[in-house]
């Protein structure tokens, strides 16, 4: 069976749960996977990526294309 339709499958029968508990162990579990495959993409940046991304924030400085922190943390405290 191919990756294609084992997916298939997999969210047809989770479509079929009426148990909350099983769906919340489910979100869990994607949760922290995803944390982890998100831990292995992390690594050190160039000196030239650094750069690059020093030059955007300036860049956005300028435009007025910020976000207050207070406003940024009232929208993280939304996400759970």
């Amino acid at each position: 069976m191919d990756l294609q339709t084992r997916k298939i499958s997999f969210v047809q029968e989770f479509l079929k749960l009426q148990n909350e508990e099983i769906i919340s162990l489910f979100e869990k579990l994607l949760r922290m996977e995803k944390k982890k495959i998100s831990a292995k993409n992390l690594g050190p940046m160039t000196l030239e990526e650094f750069n690059k991304r020093i030059n955007l924030s300036i860049e956005d400085s300028e435009k007025d294309c910020l976000t207050e922190s207070t406003i940024l943390l009232s929208e993280i405290e939304k996400w759970n």
